[in-house]
């Protein structure tokens, strides 16, 4: 047994669905999940005259049942505000329930913000954080009312520190941050684990970017198993950013600095500031407290 297998978990009777997966991550994504044992929905767009055998998202179905497992392809466009439903009732309707959400579909970007129109922006934008919101409001439902779930969506480091050139995609994973920390803090308590994944990897849409050596080493096969892990039931985090390349991952942790009280004008403060301790906060009322104490009140959530 490979250690590729070895670290794979029984995702038998599982039901997944993947969007971006005819190409780069989203393919290794899906092929991995299936291997594991999961039914697979494979999203991809329809190019324009492309007859269903030939799209990116038929070819993955055909690799997958190649190999023995389970999958049917869905066309939806995710920046359609229908494409969630369509997706979903593809899964209740071929294989009678849904378990894992991979909301992975991104579109690339690659011009400054005074160089875009707001429609460039929209387009961006709306596959990069509106298709996986289309996404999870109708998956939500169901994983509730089941009582358990596994969502994981794609993040970028260019939504946590801002890159040149990347307004609309940074701006449109930055969205996707704050709905994987909202939903993880409201699907808890139902049995749902969301989580993102920060990855770094030679695909398509990092040509140019990632070449060469350094393109063998950041293969999406060494994503995938931190996708995997996070689908499984045994997945014991909720709420978290983890980043993935080249066989290691980080784990994203948003602080702030201790507060200060200004006394000598603002460019005295903010360096101040820059050398002060750093505090990762587990929560927005949290993070609330700490400032409260600091000002000499209480807090107001019990610890």
């Amino acid at each position: 047994m490979t250690s590729a297998a070895q670290d794979r978990p029984d995702l038998s009777g599982r039901v997944a669905i993947v969007t971006g997966a005819g190409k780069g991550l989203g393919r290794t994504y899906a092929l991995e999940l299936a291997r594991a044992g999961a039914a697979v929905v494979v999203n991809n767009r329809r190019h324009p005259g492309e007859a269903d055998e030939d799209t990116s998202a038929a070819r993955t179905v055909a690799e997958i049942e190649a190999a023995g497992g389970r999958a049917v392809a869905d066309w939806s466009a995710v920046q359609d505000p229908d494409s969630g439903t369509s997706m979903v009732s593809r899964a209740m309707e071929a294989f009678g329930r849904l378990d894992i959400v991979v909301a992975n579909a991104a579109a690339p970007q690659a011009r400054s913000f005074h160089k875009l129109t707001l429609d460039e922006f929209r387009s961006v934008f709306d596959v990069g954080f509106l298709g996986t919101l289309h996404l999870m409001h109708a998956a939500w439902p169901i994983l509730r009312e089941q009582g358990y779930g596994r969502v994981i969506m794609t993040s970028s480091s260019a939504g946590r520190y801002g890159q040149h050139g990347m307004s609309a995609y940074g701006a449109s994973k930055s969205a996707v941050d704050s709905l994987v920390r909202t939903l993880a803090a409201e699907g808890g308590s139902k049995g749902i684990c969301v989580n993102g994944v920060s990855p770094y990897a030679a695909t398509p849409m990092t040509a140019g970017h990632i070449e060469g050596a350094m393109a063998e080493a950041f293969v999406p096969e060494r994503v995938a198993p931190l996708v995997l892990w996070l689908a499984s039931e045994g997945c014991s985090v909720n709420g978290s950013i983890l980043v993935a390349g080249g066989g290691r991952f980080r784990m994203v942790e948003t602080a702030e600095t201790v507060s200060l009280a200004r006394e000598n004008g603002f460019d005295a403060m903010i360096e101040q500031l820059k050398d002060a301790p750093r505090k990762a906060h587990p929560s927005s009322n949290r993070a609330f407290d700490t400032l409260l104490v600091e000002c000499g009140f209480e807090p107001r959530t019990p610890a």
